[in-house]
């Protein structure tokens, strides 16, 4: 079998299948400052980054998203857009941290639809300070247990000391992918190595390569591999070194 009809599926070719990337950003008073500012600074020089990655991809279509939560949570971003035309916006921080309300909404979009079933497992990256102010437990649950929201690749980064990484290691499901930000050079490097995520999607799963994660569009949906594990992640900066949250 040629290596074109090896990459052949029922409905069409896998290469261009959807990738969604969710930035889930915590705006909560606690994160006023600094913070929220090394946030916006981060998030938007790794775009092109992204974008650069995600040509060299011959199987998926970047789609990225934002959400900002503090007092009730919103979609920065309305709908998915293209990496290559894609464009941060600014947020500021103030409020609690109804992190559920989160939950919720992200839930709300990984049904079908509106994802489709030749989307690939989307990958969400939760950046907070803090604890949950509302009942994140029912919302977390109810995104694991939904296809889509197992399937995930979930990222967490804790910023400062008084983040709960317990919380954080719920939604990860896997304390290595809970990175911890201690001041402003850390977060910036966790930052632009979790949005590398959404290029390590590799080819359809071979018979003696390990599959971390997969298609949740049903068997017509052929397995994936997550090689996020083999990323070196940034070392923490030493807190004698620079000043520490």
């Amino acid at each position: 079998m040629s290596e074109t009809k090896e990459f052949k599926r029922p409905g069409g070719e896998l290469s261009n299948r959807p990738l969604h990337f969710i930035w889930v950003v915590d705006c909560s008073g606690s994160m006023h400052g600094e913070k929220i500012g090394k946030v916006n600074h981060a998030i938007q020089s790794t775009i092109p980054e992204m974008a650069d990655a995600a040509r060299n991809n011959p199987y998926a279509e970047l789609l990225i998203r934002t959400l900002k939560f503090s007092s009730g949570a919103q979609w920065v971003t309305p709908e998915p857009v293209n990496v290559d035309n894609f464009c941060w916006s600014d947020l500021e921080a103030g409020g609690v941290t109804d992190m559920g309300n989160a939950f919720d909404l992200i839930s709300s979009q990984l049904t079908i639809p509106p994802m489709s079933d030749r989307a690939l497992p989307p990958v969400l990256v939760l950046i907070s300070d803090g604890q949950p102010t509302d009942d994140y437990k029912t919302a977390l649950d109810k995104l694991l247990a939904l296809p889509w929201g197992k399937k995930s690749v979930r990222i967490a980064i804790s910023i400062g000391q008084d983040a709960d990484v317990s919380i954080l290691n719920e939604f990860t499901g896997n304390r290595d992918l809970v990175l911890q930000a201690n001041n402003s050079a850390d977060l910036v490097k966790m930052i632009k190595w979790a949005s590398t995520a959404a290029a390590v999607v590799s080819a359809p799963a071979t018979p003696d390569s390990t599959t971390v994660a997969g298609g949740a569009g049903g068997s017509n949906s052929s397995p994936i591999i997550f090689d996020i594990n083999n990323i070196p992640v940034p070392e923490e900066s030493d807190p004698d070194d620079i000043n520490v949250w």
